[in-house]
């Protein structure tokens, strides 16, 4: 298995290792910041709800401009100074003691996030080839999720709400973690140059060039459309709803969430590099679908801990850890398959805008989300909360399916060979699990004779 996955070029392989360093110290914090906010700093719910999704909304409204600076001139010239602003947004966070200060602290953070996925996405696509894109994206995100863990577990024994200073310590070591990747791309001065010219763009292109080109791919107009239910109903709600429904509801301590994490992210090491392979040759869109009935069984077992018991029991704890380690089996479906559904429409005159559309996606759910879910469930609609979460990513399911004859096999992930129709990938008929020996995905446009060709 770990000879199958990594990616061939060394480049690569010191960028997943960033990915790594620098999610340990995410990890430290990811799944607190609703808490620390209110238990720590004295923010009401509601306003801790829309201090979180101020974030979604800047990080959504700089995502664009960050897809066409990574376009112009290159992820490493975008990457490098967000990088930065990411580790000052997350240092000032300790200094924060009102909403106004929170707010300010989000504010830079949101700077920093609103290219740093898309612009890493870029760099990965531009240092691997496309049959080996989605095994490489997937890795990416185990390592991702095994840094989250560590780094969780280890902020799990350390934060006390009685004891400000211990939030304090670990918002400062995710700020030096963000150092890591930018010290790596640094190391690397050919990485992350523009792939390609304007006017290359313009002759390519034909007609259109930009955003508008990426929004007139049906495909991925449908894509999007997925990714927002899915987000929104999923992604979205884990630091916030998934925390005060845990804390709020069943009455569960804060080292509970820290406790469903590490079973979310064991489910995630543990299950990436066989899902990997299992992918192999299989619907990406099947895949996607699959996604969206898992996270929503996920939220069930969460809602159903509310009908066992709200007095904080052990049995009640066992399910808030269950939907986490439910909810990672979904994610190691999702995270290879979108951003290598992604790259496989877009062309490299336009691989930074359609990663930039793509992360846009969890900033529109950052907002929607959390001034959702904090006001909703601290008014005692939390059953409300879980019949919504649970019912909008099987929504997500049904137009993944809907996606899927959209796609060319190529850009599917399956086989195109007839003789392979009898086989399933999840359910769906006409996906195999025999590898895929396709070529790399066309770079010009989509013609209209042409058969119809989706990212903590």
């Amino acid at each position: 298995m770990l000879r199958f996955t990594p990616p061939n070029r060394p480049e690569a392989r010191r960028i997943l290792a960033g990915t790594l360093l620098s999610a340990i110290g995410r990890g430290l914090t990811l799944p607190f910041l609703f808490i620390y906010l209110t238990d720590v700093r004295g923010l009401t719910d509601a306003r801790a709800g829309l201090v979180i999704g101020w974030f979604g909304a800047v990080t959504l409204a700089l995502s664009p401009l960050g897809g066409t600076l990574i376009d112009r001139v290159g992820a490493r010239r975008v990457v490098l100074p967000c990088l930065v602003f990411e580790a000052v947004g997350v240092g000032s966070l300790a200094l924060v003691d009102s909403t106004v200060t929170a707010a300010l602290a989000v504010t830079v953070m949101a700077v920093g996030s609103a290219a740093i996925w898309s612009g890493q996405n870029t760099i990965l696509a531009s240092l691997t080839d496309a049959d080996e894109r989605q095994r490489v994206f997937g890795l990416n995100f185990a390592l991702l999720n095994l840094g989250i863990g560590a780094g969780g577990l280890v902020a799990g024994s350390i934060v006390d709400t009685t004891r400000p200073s211990t939030f304090q310590l670990v918002y400062l070591l995710d700020a030096v973690s963000y150092l890591a990747p930018a010290v790596i791309l640094l190391t690397l001065p050919a990485v992350g140059r523009r792939l390609a010219a304007p006017a290359e763009s313009a002759g390519r292109s034909g007609r259109r060039g930009g955003y508008l080109a990426v929004l007139a791919d049906r495909p991925f107009r449908r894509l999007v459309v997925f990714g927002l239910v899915l987000t929104t109903c999923g992604y979205a709600q884990l630091e916030v709803g998934f925390t005060a429904f845990t804390v709020r509801v069943l009455g569960e301590p804060p080292r509970v969430v820290a406790w469903g994490l590490a079973a979310n992210t064991i489910v995630i090491v543990l299950a990436q590099l066989v899902v990997i392979r299992r992918l192999e040759g299989r619907s990406r869109a099947a895949a996607l679908a699959v996604t969206g009935a898992v996270f929503a069984s996920a939220w069930l077992i969460l809602g159903s801990a509310g009908l066992v018991d709200r007095t904080g029991s052990l049995l009640a704890a066992l399910c808030v850890v269950a939907c986490a380690a439910v909810f990672g089996l979904g994610e190691t479906l999702l995270s290879p398959v979108l951003p290598a559904l992604t790259n496989a429409l877009a062309t490299d005159e336009l691989r930074g805008r359609y990663n930039a559309m793509s992360s846009m996606i969890f900033g529109i759910s950052g907002v929607i989300g959390p001034i959702t879910a904090g006001p909703l469930i601290g008014a005692g609609g939390g059953a409300l909360w879980v019949a919504l979460v649970s019912g909008g990513c099987l929504v997500a399911a049904l137009i993944a399916l809907s996606l899927r004859p959209m796609l060319s096999a190529e850009q599917d992930g399956r086989p195109a060979d007839p003789l392979h129709a009898a086989s399933t990938g999840f359910g769906v008929p006409g996906a195999s699990s025999t590898p895929s020996t396709s070529a790399r995905p066309p770079q010009g446009r989509k013609s209209a004779d042409r058969p119809p060709i989706i990212s903590r």
